[in-house]
């Protein structure tokens, strides 16, 4: 009886969880008069006219955009497993001065919200004249290969201390330099923060709205969540369906990227510095 009674509880919670992703797949493909007067999960009359209308509608046609997303998401990862890979390896491995002060600061970073740091961040890229310029993606971009994540360098230092220094010393004395430990024994061991940041990474910026709607001017550089917002304004009522549409084909390369990596994903949490 106690098992059935956890897993009906678990039922209504997945049916809570699952309820606006299904709602958004029956709505699109629903006809704009029945996406006002119907309000249930499946439509009456089926719409598939909608992604074609929402892939087509502006003068550059949505898989750029899609194409804009994945750039950004690619070079994003890669600064941030490169980039907060080294910082730990710093501040968690090496001894040099005032090494917990840098520490505390990077970790006093976490309590400065996004939007703080907006205002001055876009001045500084103004003036050093990446907003606007030939290539839009530089403010998005070079922060994250500067070590600008204090959460991923948080996770990377934490899961370094885990690792026995014993291995860094028998090294050491082997004649390997601080490059040739760092390259041979804390990169290999590292795999499951590594796996852990590019996920997150991955996804955090495939779904990330403010940053890009504050950098990106130009339609041929707008990312799939700055576009999304583009179907809705006071005249097109009509493209609340392809909006829809829009937003559901967003999720599939999400969604599919979590599937690919759950493993991973599960494997990196459990053995990475977030068990404290």
């Amino acid at each position: 009886m106690r098992s059935r009674l956890r897993l009906l509880v678990l039922i209504l919670i997945l049916a809570v969880v699952l309820y606006p992703l299904v709602w958004m797949v029956g709505t699109s493909f629903k006809s704009p008069q029945e996406i006002v007067s119907n309000i249930g999960l499946i439509p009456d009359h089926w719409t598939p006219g909608n992604f074609t209308l929402g892939w087509t509608k502006f003068d550059v046609d949505f898989g750029r955009f899609f194409l804009n997303s994945a750039m950004v998401a690619i070079l994003t990862v890669v600064g941030n497993v490169l980039s907060c890979l080294l910082a730990a390896y710093a501040l968690g491995r090496l001894k040099f001065r005032l090494r917990g002060m840098w520490f505390a600061i990077m970790i006093g970073t976490l309590l400065l919200p996004a939007h703080v740091l907006i205002i001055p961040q876009y001045i500084l890229f103004r003036t050093l004249g990446w907003v606007g310029g030939s290539w839009p993606y530089l403010p998005l971009l070079i922060p994250h290969f500067l070590a600008t994540e204090a959460f991923f360098v948080f996770l990377m230092v934490q899961f370094m201390r885990g690792i026995p220094r014993e291995l860094d010393e028998a090294a050491v004395i082997d004649g390997a330099s601080p490059y040739r430990v760092f390259r041979h024994v804390i990169l290999p061991l590292s795999r499951p923060a590594l796996v852990t940041t590019a996920i997150f990474s991955a996804i955090w910026t495939w779904n990330d709205f403010f940053r890009q709607l504050v950098y990106l001017s130009d339609l041929k550089d707008y990312t799939a969540p700055v576009a999304l917002t583009l179907f809705i304004d006071s005249t097109s009522e009509a493209s609340v369906g392809p909006m829809f549409a829009m937003s559901l084909v967003s999720l599939i390369p999400v969604f599919l990227f979590f599937i690919a990596f759950q493993r991973l994903l599960v494997e990196g949490i459990n053995t990475s510095g977030l068990k404290g």
